[in-house]
């Protein structure tokens, strides 16, 4: 794991006020670029990331293993057919058209699916996350509990995530999602450095590229001897940025997410 914390920012206009930075990174393994997933700066910043790594292997949380397998070779170069196949329309996930330039940034990496579709978290609750993974569990730490202070840690976030709205009984699972959700990406980043030789750039929401319990501490737990660098995306500068690196960009504007809970 690269340990070295730097911290830069740029604003969402011009799209990279220092893209040196971007264009310069530690050389690694196994990129994270976190986001903040409706945030068009954000997208932009991961695609000139991207394309100074030249990745052999984009893996995606966006995209479950089914999606990936669908992509036609020559899609790629097609936005509205890799919409089209990728059925990206009833996914859930925010405008195709700031995820298209990361396939494009790196048109010939392999592409890798670490979605957890949401009829299969649902599933997932409630179960245990040794039975809820179908890869090696214990190699990711899900057969093991978290300790006390982690665990209160992230049941914390998890409320302040849904507004406080959720009853507390909720929360352990909500935890278990996300850390299912982490070893998911892990293993795909780990399976998809092993097939191509990397390096790999994995594309996440900043809170799975934390790299103190997120998908790069369980993939640095996995196989040690990886470089991982991970680099998250703020709208606002964190107290304690948990990623070797981070970017502050200017909010974007949005409805306030807890209109949804009242």
């Amino acid at each position: 794991m690269i340990k070295t914390i730097i911290a830069f920012a740029c604003l969402a206009a011009p799209a990279l006020a220092q893209p040196d930075l971007l264009n310069n990174l530690p050389e690694a393994d196994v990129v994270f670029l976190g986001e903040v997933h409706d945030n068009p700066a954000h997208h932009e910043n991961q695609t000139i990331a991207t394309q100074a790594i030249g990745p052999a292997a984009l893996v995606f949380e966006m995209l479950t293993d089914d999606q990936a397998a669908r992509i036609p070779a020559d899609a790629v170069l097609d936005q509205d057919a890799l919409q089209a196949a990728l059925d990206w329309d009833r996914s859930g996930w925010p405008d195709f058209a700031m995820y298209y330039p990361l396939f494009t940034a790196a048109p010939t990496a392999t592409i890798f699916g670490a979605g957890l579709p949401r009829d299969a978290a649902r599933n997932a609750m409630g179960q245990p996350l040794t039975q809820a993974f179908s890869g090696d569990a214990a190699r990711f730490g899900l057969d093991m509990p978290l300790d006390s202070v982690q665990q209160q840690a992230r049941e914390d976030l998890q409320a302040r995530a849904h507004c406080n709205a959720l009853p507390d009984e909720m929360l352990p699972m909500m935890v278990d999602i996300q850390r299912l959700r982490d070893a998911m990406l892990a293993d795909a980043a780990l399976k998809a450095y092993q097939d191509t030789g990397g390096p790999v750039v994995v594309i996440t929401g900043t809170g799975h590229a934390r790299t103190d319990w997120g998908a790069p501490a369980l993939l640095a737990q996995a196989a040690p001897d990886l470089r991982v660098l991970s680099i998250g995306q703020f709208e606002s500068e964190p107290d304690d940025p948990a990623h070797d690196l981070h970017l502050v960009t200017e909010p974007h504007p949005r409805p306030d997410p807890c209109d949804a809970f009242r």
